[in-house]
């Protein structure tokens, strides 16, 4: 008998792409699930995907894609980085720790091209609504027993893993996200699955009002309910909930201290920077914000170079006491003014055809296509007072929304267009 005619079924699974591509769909479960908990995981779960997905590249289709423009923008960024560090005078340690979190923007394409191929897509989303709502849980009982926190250092109110931000980034991005299949549901006369999400979703917007308290979810989150109901409602509907929205806030108000304390500190903290150079969190952002325009203003074609933020910030510092004016950072905690500082008007201008670009790939109906666009709405709007796109956890929540939502989407048109070439008459 001849054996290497027959070869053993763990070989011929071990050479099949259908395999490798399953594979790449469990890792990328696993990215979803472990984002809200670990930075570790998510980064060793990225290297998994990249050696699990490249068995399976077909080079030519691949390079096609990487033509498009949904690629060419984010690989065009990660270069002008790279380009940056030659006329960047900062170390070359402080270069390469500014070059580092845009390299996450290359697993895009990857994931684009995976998930134009794959149809387990929903398994993603899926994960990361049913992970962060495990968080949410927990996040109730740390707020009990604060002993229950793995952070031992700086303990937050109703926190169990990273900060404050990122819970609430990852909670408001549910809870609109859950905002469309409600929609649909309800439309489709399916009370009772409707109002399983619709407590879930409440259950994300009780943590954000009573645990804990985002003044960066407070502006993003009515926002982006509001281009919902512009959206996906009739007008009368909008003004229901509109007016109900507005009551419900003012119950939340009246009802958490947390949230009154957060709110007060809105002109507080203002105040305080004005009349005293305190260093508040307002504060320090407008002092940030008024340097970077500065700095820019210094260099505004192509900027300091890569890694040149902290170094700027040094010396402008010098002579000035430590408070709000003698603070030294190396991100401003706004996008535009991030890469603006590095790189000038170039780096402004690929940063929003990035934006553009794939908020133009999710225009028209279907739940996939709202999730891509609130991925990308929350990220431009949360970096209004972050560099969330730089960010490794919001970054993150960025690249792998954008990244499954834009191939499902590229799957779906590509199946309408062989449908279309094959039904030549409906054309």
């Amino acid at each position: 008998m001849n054996l290497s005619a027959n070869p053993p079924l763990r070989q011929m699974a071990w050479r099949d792409p259908a395999t490798w591509s399953k594979a790449s769909d469990i890792v990328a479960v696993l990215i979803a699930l472990s984002l809200p908990w670990s930075t570790s995981l998510v980064g060793i779960f990225a290297v998994v995907f990249l050696l699990t997905i490249t068995p399976t590249i077909d080079w030519r289709a691949f390079a096609v894609l990487l033509r498009r423009p949904i690629c060419v923008f984010p690989i065009a960024l990660v270069v002008l980085a790279i380009l940056g560090m030659l006329w960047s005078d900062a170390p070359l340690s402080a270069r390469l720790y500014a070059l580092s979190p845009l390299t996450k923007l290359l697993a895009l394409p990857l994931l684009f091209y995976h998930f134009e191929r794959s149809a387990r897509g929903m398994w993603v989303f899926m994960a990361f609504l049913i992970s962060c709502g495990l968080l949410s849980i927990v996040s109730w009982l740390v707020m009990l027993d604060p002993s229950l926190s793995i952070k031992r250092d700086g303990v937050e109110r109703g926190i169990f893993v990273k900060n404050y931000i990122d819970q609430s980034q990852e909670f408001a991005l549910c809870t609109v996200m859950l905002a469309y299949p409600v929609v649909t549901l309800l439309r489709q006369k399916k009370i009772g699955p409707a109002l399983l999400l619709i407590m879930v979703g409440v259950g994300f917007i009780l943590n954000m009002a009573f645990v804990i308290v985002s003044r960066t979810a407070m502006v993003t989150l009515p926002v982006m309910l509001a281009i919902f109901a512009l959206l996906h409602l009739r007008r009368r509907t909008s003004a229901m909930i509109v007016i109900a929205m507005i009551v419900l806030a003012g119950l939340a108000w009246g009802a958490s201290p947390q949230l009154r304390r957060t709110t007060d500190t809105f002109s507080s903290d203002y105040q305080l920077y004005k009349e005293q150079n305190a260093a508040t969190s307002i504060g320090l952002r407008l002092e940030f914000w008024r340097k970077s325009l500065r700095f820019f203003a210094e260099a505004p074609v192509i900027g300091h170079g890569t890694g040149s933020t902290r170094k700027l910030f040094e010396q402008a510092v010098v002579g000035t006491e430590a408070v709000a004016s003698g603070q030294v950072i190396g991100n401003p905690h706004n996008q535009t003014l991030n890469v603006a500082v590095q790189w000038g008007v170039v780096g402004i201008a690929i940063l929003y055809g990035v934006w553009l670009v794939h908020l133009l790939m999710f225009r028209g109906e279907g739940l996939i296509v709202w999730i891509g666009l609130m991925v990308v709405l929350q990220n431009i709007l949360s970096s209004l007072f972050n560099s969330h796109l730089f960010d490794f956890h919001e970054g993150w929540m960025y690249v792998l929304g954008v990244g499954v939502a834009g191939g499902m989407v590229l799957r779906a048109k590509s199946a309408e267009a062989a449908r279309k070439s094959a039904n030549p008459a409906q054309l």
